[in-house]
């Protein structure tokens, strides 16, 4: 763990350099993540894979994030992610690509920066969840519910709720996405 502690230490916030067109938004590739985050990993003597396997108990596909410490041979993260399944070739790709990107900076604690609007005025973004009454987010979090059982009726848990809401909307199943999910969604 010390190693992990060493790592974030020299790490700074990865910068969101790609641009999705369909959501105007800004997010960090995986190349440019990797291109960051490696030679700090190789530094510190530690390894980080990602191979794909299969759930043990459905044999369904997942990704596996895997952290090694080189020099004990310990795994010090060994996280298995199921994946949504897809018969396309190319949204697979995309799906695993997502997940992939997405492991890391959890795995790793990463933060990412943000170069557009909220650098330039230099605010923070709002997180609806510190600043509205509970109420008020409970009623936007059905309201995103419902839309997205319209949209995708097959969802039964909070996963498939995470997951379908990321594949229709670009974003994450957050308080602070509400509003931004429903106006997409709508």
């Amino acid at each position: 763990m010390n190693k992990l502690l060493l790592f974030q230490q020299k790490v700074g916030a990865i910068s969101k350099d790609s641009t999705n067109p369909f959501f105007k938004s800004k997010y960090f590739d995986i190349n440019k993540l990797i291109e960051e985050i490696k030679p700090i990993l190789n530094e510190l003597g530690l390894v980080l894979i990602q191979p794909l396997s299969l759930t043990p108990i459905n044999e369904k596909p997942a990704l596996r994030t895997i952290l090694i410490d080189i020099e004990s041979g310990k795994d010090l993260s060994n996280q298995m992610t199921p994946l949504p399944e897809n018969n396309d070739p190319q949204k697979m790709g995309s799906i695993i690509t997502y997940y992939r990107r997405y492991a890391i900076q959890s795995l790793l604690f990463l933060q990412a920066e943000d170069d557009d609007g909220n650098m330039a005025v230099k605010t923070t973004p709002k997180t609806v969840a510190k600043s509205a009454p509970v109420m008020l987010v409970n009623n936007k979090k059905n309201m995103v519910a419902k839309l997205l059982l319209k949209k995708a009726p097959a969802i039964k848990t909070a996963s498939d709720y995470k997951d379908i809401c990321m594949n229709l909307t670009g974003f994450e199943l957050l308080p602070a996405n509400y509003d931004t999910i429903i106006n997409l969604l709508k």
